[in-house]
């Protein structure tokens, strides 16, 4: 495939109109009707010339025509959501409720697929995908469900990511969260916080690796002397933050604020100190990252970042609804903003 038919192709992608299936057959070197065959019956198209075409696709990022695809089989108005394995149910729990009151506004219908551990569940969802039984797919944390080495992209039908990318050409719904962790960090700053901790989420993952990565770029630019931030490695979860606890207590000294990967660590983390002696605030002060419900009942009340979880929710499914009107959506990636609420489990230092 050359790389100027590649280059030519992407231009619409640049200048915000949709890449057609047109350029797909241009930059695989094959007709429109052979893009087509390779999509919607794989087994009618040679190996070496579906490979091209895929490869096209994957290149250009295309999507096709959710109105054109409804005439040649039909929708079946219904939209798969992936969920990851072991995903944080207080978090997600609004995500979704975003998502199925904005579906079921427009008259689809949702179904959840849950990865699991050992892969069964996966390559059940990825089938149905390429049954042609599902309109569109909208996956949590950029984990897409494969057969073997085909992931659900190569079924072609629109999918919006939420909470994390599947890849830099798809379309994403993101919140600003490497700005806010950064916000949460600088408020123990503001209260007089010199020892700081983070708790981090786990490694290779989107959102840990994001959050960590913009609290070094803050640290690095950090001129005011005797600021220090260690890191502290952990999980979403509340097995996470107890886990993290016992790193913590063995620091001496130990750090006074803390920022939580998550609320559901931080929740956690806290009655792990307070069951050591540690008092919050008034020896550790900590923040927490998500803004559930159980924020708001634990004692005391969690100073935490608060995400938009609903509207990122029905934002994603907007997007999808957006593919399946045969428009697309006007923007690729949807970043919302974060807000940080202060409560009752930060304060200044002991002195």
């Amino acid at each position: 495939m050359s790389g100027s038919a590649a280059e030519a192709a992407r231009d619409p992608v640049r200048t915000g109109s949709a890449v057609t299936i047109t350029d797909v057959a241009r930059v695989a070197g094959v007709s429109t009707a052979t893009v087509s065959r390779a999509l919607a019956q794989p087994d009618s198209v040679r190996g070496p010339t579906r490979a091209r075409v895929l490869q096209a696709i994957r290149e250009l990022g295309y999507v096709p025509n959710a109105a054109a695809r409804s005439l040649r089989r039909g929708r079946t108005r219904t939209v798969l959501i992936v969920v990851p394995k072991r995903a944080n149910p207080p978090f997600f729990a609004e995500v979704l409720r975003g998502i199925d009151v904005t579906l079921a506004a427009a008259g689809y219908s949702a179904i959840m697929g849950n990865l699991d551990e050992d892969g069964a569940r996966e390559r059940q969802l990825a089938e149905l995908v390429f049954s042609g039984h599902i309109d569109g797919v909208i996956v949590l944390s950029g984990i897409l469900p494969r057969i073997d080495d085909r992931s659900i992209l190569e079924a072609a039908i629109p999918i919006v990511s939420a909470c994390a990318p599947i890849d830099q050409r798809g379309y994403s719904v993101l919140t600003d969260e490497g700005e806010a962790i950064v916000a949460a960090l600088h408020h123990l700053i503001e209260l007089g916080h010199r020892r700081l901790a983070h708790l981090a989420g786990p490694d290779g993952n989107f959102n840990a690796e994001t959050r960590w990565n913009a609290l070094k770029r803050f640290m690095s630019g950090q001129t005011e002397p005797g600021i220090t931030l260690e890191k502290l490695q952990g999980q979403f979860t509340f097995e996470g933050g107890e886990e993290a606890a016992a790193a913590f207590l063995a620091l001496d000294p130990a750090p006074t604020g803390v920022v939580a990967c998550s609320d559901e660590a931080a929740i956690s983390f806290m009655k792990a100190l307070r069951a050591a002696g540690r008092r919050v605030p008034q020896d550790v002060s900590i923040v927490g990252f998500d803004g559930i419900e159980f924020a708001d009942y634990c004692e005391p009340a969690l100073t935490t970042v608060c995400q938009p979880r609903f509207l990122i929710g029905e934002t994603a499914a907007r997007q999808l609804l957006a593919f399946l009107d045969g428009n697309g959506p006007t923007e690729r990636h949807v970043v919302l903003p974060n807000q940080l609420r202060v409560a009752g489990s930060s304060a200044p230092p002991p002195a």
